[in-house]
């Protein structure tokens, strides 16, 4: 149902309508972000976690209260998928077999840090002004070689990571949970899982994390979400059954969870 882009939703829309009037089968309208945050308390077996999801279009931190997923901070502006996409670009990384992945393993080579914006305000994060620094960045200290690739790879998952492990904490904190569940296709970063963990271990919690199997976009996880939903008797009418491009994540009454 969404959120996302216009054009795939509607497709996808017009092709579950089709089949549910062929197959005469009940059509249940998802979330796509609750998809991967159920997707990921089966897989790992958390049960009520602070939730980290973060991707190509989302970075939110989330808990469940009150019958809703509720949001306690997220992007002012890019989400950090986004980011790291648009900076992959810039150093003309591969997009084989992600631009994510590609960073990463490059940042694994970097010797040495290059100071970045670290835009936190309360419990939301920024990253526009850090992706148009880190640009000027690179054109400069690569030209002259003051830094390599490697650096910056380094240097922007090591800000941007830190950026996303405080306002974890601070709302581990608020809602006096000890668990970490990270979703969505950036949370398959090896580095933002150990410095999750790092964090969630200094205050005797855990992290639950998952590999791009789950982490990434799949049709299970929609099938899991549409699934629970139904259990509890919810379907979707055909008249209601379009697709809302800005559809958040604390707009669904989650009704097979127990406040």
């Amino acid at each position: 149902k969404g959120p996302g882009m216009g054009g795939p939703l509607s497709t996808c829309a017009l092709c579950a309508r089709t089949l549910s009037l062929l197959w005469e089968k009940p059509l249940i309208g998802v979330n796509h972000c609750i998809g991967h945050i159920e997707m990921g308390r089966v897989a790992t077996k958390c049960k009520d976690p602070i939730v980290l999801y973060v991707s190509g279009g989302n970075t939110q931190v989330i808990s469940f209260a009150m019958g809703r997923y509720r949001i306690f901070g997220e992007t002012i502006d890019i989400a950090v998928g986004n980011c790291l996409d648009r900076f992959a670009r810039i150093l003309n990384l591969s997009n084989d077999p992600s631009p994510g992945y590609n960073i990463e393993q490059l940042a694994l080579q970097g010797k040495k840090f290059v100071e970045l914006p670290y835009i936190v305000k309360g419990m939301d994060v920024s990253f526009s002004g850090l992706l148009s620094f880190i640009e000027k960045e690179a054109n400069t200290q690569l030209k002259y070689g003051t830094c390599t690739p490697a650096d910056l790879c380094f240097s922007i998952q090591e800000t941007i990571f830190a950026m996303l492990v405080e306002i974890t904490e601070r709302a581990m904190a608020h809602c006096g949970q000890d668990t970490v569940l990270i979703v969505g296709g950036v949370g398959c970063n090896k580095r933002l899982q150990q410095m999750m963990n790092l964090m969630a271990e200094q205050r005797g919690g855990r992290v639950c994390a998952m590999d791009h199997t789950y982490c990434i976009d799949n049709g299970a996880m929609i099938a899991q979400a549409g699934l629970f939903a139904y259990q509890q008797g919810y379907v979707t009418k055909l008249e209601d059954a379009g697709c809302k491009q800005r559809y958040r994540t604390d707009a669904v009454d989650v009704i097979w969870r127990e406040n």
